[in-house]
């Protein structure tokens, strides 16, 4: 993690396409339950503006069901961010588009899920999103490897 602690606003920046590879776009959140989930938190990179708005290209987004994004995956962020204050932390994330992949009218494709692996201090968790309303309220309900 670049940054535990930044400051810098959001103001005014919003997501942006990159010319040479197709991504997602604007319309394809619009009207609907999925949100702009970053798969890097933009949280982790605010102690720079610079870094911070790389946070927001659609390279770094994915169609992310609003209530999993808004809550147990911000959470889950949050105590990411409380581990890089005291060990280094590494995160790899791996979109599922084998489960319950669905594709809307705008031609983009919602994964099914997220595997999220954690490492810390010679520690691993991993942890699987389905990609819409969680059922539970703890994170600690979606680990799949302790």
């Amino acid at each position: 993690m670049e940054c535990t602690d930044g400051k810098v606003s959001r103001k005014g920046m919003d997501f942006y396409t990159n010319d040479s590879i197709h991504t997602s776009s604007q319309e394809d959140y619009e009207n609907n339950e999925w949100d702009k989930g970053h798969m890097a938190p933009a949280a982790d990179f605010s102690c720079e503006r610079t870094t911070l708005y790389q946070t927001f290209s659609y390279l770094n987004c994915s169609l992310q069901h609003q209530d999993l994004n808004r809550g147990l995956w911000r959470l889950l962020e949050a105590r990411e961010r409380e581990l890089a204050k005291k060990t280094d932390v590494k995160i790899h994330i791996v979109l599922d588009f084998t489960k319950g992949t669905k594709k809307l009218q705008s031609g983009a494709t919602v994964p099914g899920g997220f595997r999220k692996e954690i490492r810390y201090s010679g520690k691993t968790e991993i942890y699987y999103f389905k990609n819409e309303k969680p059922v539970y309220n703890s994170f600690g309900k979606y680990i799949v490897k302790n």
